[in-house]
């Protein structure tokens, strides 16, 4: 091999492993923000306490995220590609609005059980979210509702879409399931008949 190859190939084997340690780097950071935001919450995580947890430098927090907005994308994009997320999908593939409304709330309330320290923490301390992820959530949580309320005959019924829209946020999931005591399914039964009893009067 001329030394021209070998130098070429060295400097790509270069090229690649300061890649590779760049996005370790990035990784870590994103874990330990993860970590943190699920412990301690958004408000209490301050850049310092990530930059500690992940072993690297203020600076180098900064250098990968330059500002919160993209740190939480990150954070949430992390989190998210480790749960079971909702599958709407799947639940507006059912005709039946009583049977779309049942799947899509037990597929809603699976993951809010699954993953509620991180909600918890998260809607508490709504205040310190950037604006867009924040939005980015309720858009999400909207699109929940739209699936479940639109098969219904009469779609635009405002109370019915009002009680659908109560029942898929986490706020609701949380009231029923630990402040009340209600088991999941229990949860999903009582918001479906409401649902359908609040129709005819819409």
């Amino acid at each position: 091999m001329s030394e021209q190859k070998r130098s070429s190939k060295s400097r790509g084997y270069e090229m690649r492993k300061r890649a590779e340690d760049v996005e370790r780097t990035r990784r870590r950071i994103v874990e330990a923000a993860v970590h943190l935001h699920g412990t301690a919450g958004p408000a209490r995580t301050s850049i310092s306490a990530i930059a500690e947890h992940a072993g690297v430098t203020r600076l180098t927090v900064y250098r990968h995220f330059p500002d919160e907005t993209a740190l939480f994308k990150a954070c949430t994009g992390h989190w998210l590609s480790q749960q079971r997320r909702p599958r709407p999908e799947e639940w507006g593939a059912l005709d039946n609005p009583l049977e779309r409304l049942t799947a899509g709330l037990a597929d809603l309330y699976r993951f809010y059980r699954a993953g509620e320290q991180m909600l918890t923490l998260g809607f508490r301390d709504q205040h310190a979210v950037p604006e867009p992820v924040r939005a980015a959530w309720e858009e999400m949580t909207r699109q929940y509702a739209e699936v479940l309320a639109d098969v219904w005959p009469d779609a635009d019924a405002p109370v019915r879409r009002a009680v659908i829209g109560h029942a898929v946020a986490f706020s609701t999931w949380r009231s029923l399931c630990r402040e009340q005591g209600l088991t999941d399914r229990d949860a999903v039964e009582v918001m479906v008949m409401l649902a359908e009893a609040v129709g005819a009067k819409s």
